[in-house]
């Protein structure tokens, strides 16, 4: 199945959301032959831990699209406030119809519509909206889901996962959080692979 899809879009709403929730997917997709885009909606400079500097995650989500093999040219990162994206829905909206214009995407990655974050919501509510005819895929973040649906998986190789564990390496900004360890990526991984009866 994913071998067919020829031009994807990662919606993230901020930088490092698509690598936690779909990293695996967009080596696999890379490696495919796929042509991957990935739009981010925010840096959240706000959150940023005291001394690093306010573009240290627009450098960090460069480097990490990089090494997943996206691109320059198909990273696109807007600069809305986190915790924001209700006010600003419909810009965000525009901004989706604008890109599924331009791009045509085969599928799009998305946050989980049972994603419980402001801003992960909207991102999702409104791609809803904006791709309702392409394929979609919600992808998981484990601590903003109190429920998730599990309707579809992508198999990966270990190679994928060494991937998805590469970038978000690159997040040094990051490293602080308590779900941002090797560990426990790894094992959500392995989980959802005996949930689709995979080692």
């Amino acid at each position: 199945m994913i071998e067919s899809w020829k031009k994807a879009l990662v919606l993230a709403p901020h930088t490092d959301d698509g690598e936690f929730g779909c990293g695996g997917t967009m080596a696999r997709l890379v490696e495919a032959g796929a042509e991957v885009h990935y739009m981010a909606f925010s840096t959240a400079s706000r959150s940023l831990p005291e001394g690093f500097p306010a573009d240290t995650l627009a450098r960090e989500v460069r480097e990490a699209t990089a090494s997943l093999g996206i691109p320059a040219g198909r990273l696109t990162v807007h600069e809305f406030e986190v915790r924001t994206f209700p006010s600003v829905r419909q810009e965000i909206l525009e901004l989706l119809v604008a890109a599924n214009a331009e791009l045509a995407p085969d599928m799009v990655l998305m946050p989980s519509l049972g994603d419980i974050h402001q801003d992960h919501e909207t991102v999702a509510r409104e791609g809803m909206r904006a791709f309702k005819r392409t394929t979609l895929l919600g992808y998981e973040i484990p601590w903003n889901c109190f429920s998730f649906k599990q309707q579809a998986y992508v198999t990966l190789e270990p190679r994928h996962l060494d991937a998805k564990v590469a970038a978000l390496g690159c997040y040094a900004s990051q490293k602080h959080r308590n779900y941002a360890n090797e560990e426990y990526i790894r094992n959500i991984a392995r989980t959802r692979g005996i949930e689709s009866d995979r080692k």
